[in-house]
């Protein structure tokens, strides 16, 4: 039997779309010589379509869709996820579905058991868990499908009290199919490979995962599709961050020894870098958008944004904004056109000298007697909201938000002003790991001025400001909050490894005063294990400081 992993990039509730393009590779799946062709959770409608799967017309939609999908498979098998009416009252509305079609009828019905409701799912909120299992039977072999997590409570910590695949087993099933979406993060992969391994050695079966690929809103999709034999052997592994459709012959890959390469693991910075640019390329694509605005200061933040964003969207389609203020220093606006020189984006050059002043004007009576202090810094950051907002609003331009995750962390940065923006690109993205990503976009050529990466980190926003005077050391300060964020480690357990206790305590209520902040950024592409956002809910008024 020949299986065919389709990995394909969705867009939720563009039923037309994903409808074509699911038959586009059913067809080419087909003349491949695939004798069955498998799609990924939710295809039919996207994943994750939230609040739109309390709609009743959506539902019908998916079955209208799946039906017309069912039309071209003849001569052909799928499998497709939707998601379905229960017909039984109590109980959730849905289940999280997969058809087996043959001979353009749906043949059998599979639904998801385990739904997790951690991090960034939320799926009990919406589906009902399945209780009954049955194996399908196709071309004299028994498949044992699959939804993504109803593979993932194996090993040391089982976070569900029974396992689909121990039924399935009961039924001696030939092959295991697993459809997936498997959200990336640059941690993620090798976890997927050690569990899906884990699965075909505990049940002695070669195991097919699809997943699917591309970004939704703040939720990027990998690919990264995966065959391994009966005793966990990767075989296969299909391409990361690109579309893809591969075709397997289920005798070869339990028979022969090295017939399809794997591929190289990639690094966390290449990982992230791809992930951010597809980021950027979807959130523009299915938003019906083509152009980008950001403001670029000369510093290292905005200089990896911009670049990103050339490579996405191509440099005629964004509009670098250089806002200089009394306090910018000359070689910051330097740097900053020699990265629109390297890269060959658009610009404009703002000075927000005039604007900060009239503000300085307009509050001078009631500021009588009071010293300069923050307000007046933020208040030449809100001038630069309101200029790229205006530039936004002119031309249709998005703009992109430059904040990276040490910022978002503590607060600094500027509500309507720095903080401002449609999507947040690199706010998931730690300082530490901002320069590696500018050495990494610099390995083919310099793209981010030197200067801009050696310099030390500035606001301009008073005179010989640097970071370091309002927050520690880069190095020490994303350790902590590696500890505390991905890894939700309290002050003591973070203490006891050996950081200054003060510093602990010091950083953990910046990140907790900081959460009203939080509430009101953009969205962010999520890169890392745990990101603001969708997947960490903290309470805004909680006394609670771990």
């Amino acid at each position: 039997m020949k299986i065919a992993l389709a990995q394909l990039n969705y867009h939720i509730g563009n039923f037309e779309l994903n409808t074509q393009r699911i038959i586009e590779n059913i067809n080419l799946a087909k003349a491949k010589g695939a004798d069955l062709v498998v799609f990924a959770e939710l295809a039919i409608c996207g994943y994750p379509p939230r609040d739109f799967l309390e709609f009743t017309d959506f539902i019908l939609l998916c079955e209208e869709a799946a039906q017309q999908v069912a039309k071209h498979c003849v001569d052909i098998a799928c499998i497709i996820g939707l998601p379905i009416k229960n017909d039984i009252l109590e109980g959730k509305d849905l289940y999280n579905a997969a058809y087996f079609i043959e001979n353009g009828k749906v043949k059998v019905v599979t639904k998801k058991a385990l739904l997790p409701t951690y991090d960034v799912f939320d799926e009990y909120r919406y589906f009902e868990p399945n209780t009954q299992f049955e194996c399908i039977e196709f071309k004299g072999k028994k498949i044992a499908l699959t939804i993504c997590e109803d593979l993932w409570n194996i090993n040391d910590n089982p976070l569900y009290v029974s396992c689909p695949m121990d039924e399935l087993i009961k039924q001696s099933p030939d092959v295991m199919i697993n459809i997936a979406a498997s959200p990336f993060n640059y941690r993620h992969d090798e976890d997927r490979i050690q569990v899906l391994a884990d699965n075909a050695r505990k049940y002695n079966l070669p195991l097919f995962y699809v997943n699917q690929v591309g970004a939704q809103t703040e939720i990027i999709f990998d690919g990264g599709s995966l065959v391994f034999d009966e005793t966990g052997e990767v075989k296969a592994e299909m391409k990361y961050f690109e579309e893809d459709l591969q075709v397997f012959d289920l005798d070869e890959i339990q028979n022969v020894k090295n017939k399809y390469p794997a591929a190289e693991r990639a690094s966390d910075i290449s990982q992230i870098h791809d992930a951010l640019i597809m980021g950027i390329q979807d959130y523009f694509k299915k938003s019906g958008f083509s152009k980008a605005v950001l403001g670029l200061s000369g510093g290292i933040d905005s200089a990896i944004v911009c670049a990103l964003a050339c490579r996405a969207l191509g440099a005629e389609n964004v509009m670098a904004v250089l806002m200089p203020s009394k306090y910018s220093s000359d070689h910051s606006i330097k740097d900053a056109l020699d990265l629109v020189n390297a890269t060959g984006c658009k610009h404009e050059i703002i000075a927000i000298k005039e604007a900060a002043t009239a503000f300085d004007s307009m509050l001078a009576k009631p500021f009588t007697g009071l010293e300069h202090n923050l307000t007046e810094e933020n208040i030449q950051a809100r001038c630069r909201g309101i200029v790229l907002m205006a530039m936004s609003n002119k031309f249709g331009y998005i703009l992109l938000n430059t904040s990276n995750k040490s910022e978002c962390a503590v607060g600094y940065g500027t509500l309507y002003g720095d903080m401002c923006g449609a999507i947040g690109v690199i706010g998931d993205v730690y300082k530490t790991q901002i320069f590696e990503l500018a050495r990494y976009i610099n390995k083919d050529g310099e793209v981010i001025p030197e200067n801009t990466i050696v310099k030390p980190p500035s606001a301009e926003l008073r005179p010989d400001q640097k970071d370091s005077d309002s927050l520690p050391d880069y190095g020490v300060l994303d350790q902590i909050l590696f500890q505390h964020i991905e890894l939700q480690k309290g002050s003591k357990a973070i203490i006891a490894q050996g950081f200054d206790e003060a510093l602990v305590h010091r950083v953990l209520k910046m990140v907790n005063q900081a959460e009203f902040k939080r509430y009101q950024t953009p969205p962010i592409l999520r890169v890392s294990p745990k990101a603001f956002g969708m997947g960490r809910r903290m309470p805004i008024v909680g006394k609670y400081m771990a």
